[in-house]
């Protein structure tokens, strides 16, 4: 037995096998509801392995997962890992055109996907060379354009049996990333660097590790009762990493098809839910809504935290949700796809000192064009050593500009500016792709928007800069308003910017929306704001 995600969870399978492992509680209007144990799940997951060994699908070939969240979702990608075959996730809110590189850049042979994305599938499919497996999550509508097998004939008739060969540590995990600019990008994880990086192997919880077997060995020596909800989609490294995260503690994960804030709170009450992970104020602040309103009288006695991870919460929402849940804790988490956990933020992060990390002892702040570790106080791009991804799959450019050695470790080199005080404590300032610079200042998006979205008039802000001929760029806001509110106007939110930033940051130009645009997950849609914010959106 190795460090290998198959290899572990069917060792947490073995000795707690009637434990309850999965909850797919659906949206509301269906009625369906699916449990499995975690000999279920482990049977489900083979079924899908063996259809796919029996279909052809080798070692080391890659297959993509285009689906909602749901049980097929985790029994797919589990199936993959039993078969050495390497999973993929596939964003579904992709048009054809990105789903083609996607499809094409991967080398994918097989695909998994659910019905209702069926049209641009088959816009993409024929110029994907390699791709010659499908199979279709639900009903095919009427004239489909294609053939696919049905998911649910391929595993009733495949083995619920394990009989697979042995595997390893080196076998690969591929998360793609969208980022903020370009196409998405593969990174390539070794299955046991991603274990220790972000699936609990370094346990930052108690003690890391040992040993493969330990693992299993500690879930049969402590209880069940936790319960981890992931609410975004699982096609986002968050919440899949979460749900692994709590299969290798032998706990239960629940999920939903999509994100819907009142059945959100209604399952965390009914499954006495323990910790929700979600991602910034575009999930936190719609549930805060409903506590505040129809749903204040809901249970959320059995929570203990709230997480966030891929965007930063804002001092405002917090503090709305602090009030409605004085016992929760509340969690601003820091890493990547391409490092895994890096740490969490501090107490006095906020509007004054901005996202302070205490970060584990494998990320520092290093100088981005001589990659050595800055002074206190200067700003450099942030970076982790040891257990980080391989590179970049298919993209040997990228992956040499963003991961490198320094004696015997390996680095990756994230996209986050930031600084280092005395103490080791890192200060984020953001991307340093959306960095702003506006007559050789740099305004980094993130902290005008704290600003913006501790504006009582303000619901949602994205910042982003627009050319300017004397500038360079200069900083606008596009803005969401309160339901109901006034629209305030630029010199009210310049007034309101001007005691909390510096004034080179205070936005020059406002643009207001119906609606803020994020990604499936709550990350921002930066393309987009900066087209808003120039009058093109």
């Amino acid at each position: 037995m190795e460090y290998n995600l198959a290899d572990l969870f069917e060792s947490v399978v073995d000795v707690v096998p009637d434990r309850e492992a999965l909850v797919c509680a659906d949206l509301p209007g269906t009625g369906a509801e699916r449990r499995l144990t975690y000999a279920e799940l482990d049977a489900a997951a083979n079924r899908v392995a063996h259809h796919l060994r029996d279909a052809g699908i080798g070692p080391g070939e890659h297959l993509g997962i285009q689906l909602r969240n749901g049980v097929e979702y985790l029994q797919t990608l589990l199936g993959c890992l039993k078969a050495r075959i390497v999973p993929v996730n596939v964003n579904y809110r992709y048009v054809a055109d990105e789903l083609t590189h996607l499809y094409r850049d991967a080398d994918l042979a097989a695909l998994v996907f659910d019905a209702e994305f069926t049209g641009p599938v088959a816009a993409a499919v024929p110029s994907a060379e390699r791709l010659r497996h499908l199979l279709r999550v639900g009903d095919a509508p009427p004239a489909a354009a294609f053939t696919a097998t049905p998911f649910a004939d391929a595993t009733a008739s495949a083995s619920p049996g394990r009989g697979f060969r042995p595997r390893s540590g080196d076998d690969l995990f591929i998360i793609y990333t969208g980022g903020t600019t370009g196409m998405p990008k593969g990174v390539m994880w070794r299955q046991e660097d991603l274990f220790f990086s972000g699936l609990g192997g370094g346990a930052p919880t108690g003690e890391p590790v040992s040993s493969p077997g330990e693992l299993a060995r500690r879930v049969a020596a402590g209880g069940d009762g936790i319960t981890f909800f992931p609410t975004p989609p699982l096609m986002h490294g968050t919440s899949t990493l979460t749900a692994f995260i709590a299969f290798h503690f032998g706990q239960r994960v629940v999920l939903h098809r999509g994100f819907t804030p009142s059945e959100v709170l209604r399952t965390i009450e009914r499954e006495a839910v323990t910790s929700v992970s979600l991602v910034g104020d575009a999930m936190l602040r719609p549930l805060v809504d409903a506590l505040e309103g129809p749903l204040r009288d809901v249970d959320l006695s059995a929570l203990f935290s709230v997480s966030s991870s891929g965007a930063l919460l804002s001092e405002t929402v917090r503090a709305r949700f602090a009030a409605l849940a004085p016992k929760v804790a509340l969690l601003n988490n820091f890493g990547s796809s391409e490092s895994g956990f890096n740490g969490t933020a501090t107490e006095d992060s906020g509007q004054e000192k901005g996202l302070r990390l205490r970060v584990n002892d494998r990320t520092a702040v290093v100088d981005p064009v001589t990659r050595e570790p800055v002074a206190a106080g200067e700003v450099g791009r942030i970076a982790q050593r040891g257990r980080v991804p391989l590179g970049y799959y298919n993209d040997p450019v990228k992956t040499a500009e963003t991961f490198f050695r320094r004696g015997a470790d390996r680095w990756v080199l994230l996209g986050d500016m930031a600084t280092v005080d005395a103490e080791g404590v890192v200060t984020v300032l953001g991307r340093g792709s959306q960095c702003i610079n506006t007559g050789g200042e740099k305004v980094y998006p993130e902290e005008v928007e704290q600003a913006l979205t501790s504006h009582p008039d303000v619901y949602d802000a994205l910042v982003a800069g627009v050319p300017d001929a004397r500038w360079g760029h200069r900083v606008a806001a596009v803005v969401q308003l309160r339901a109901g509110a006034r629209e305030p106007s630029l010199a009210e939110i310049q007034t309101h910017c001007r005691a909390r930033l510096a004034g080179y940051k205070i936005p020059r130009g406002l643009v207001v929306v119906p609606e803020i645009r994020r990604s499936p997950s709550g990350k921002a849609d930066y393309r987009w704001a900066r087209a808003a914010a120039s009058g093109h959106a």
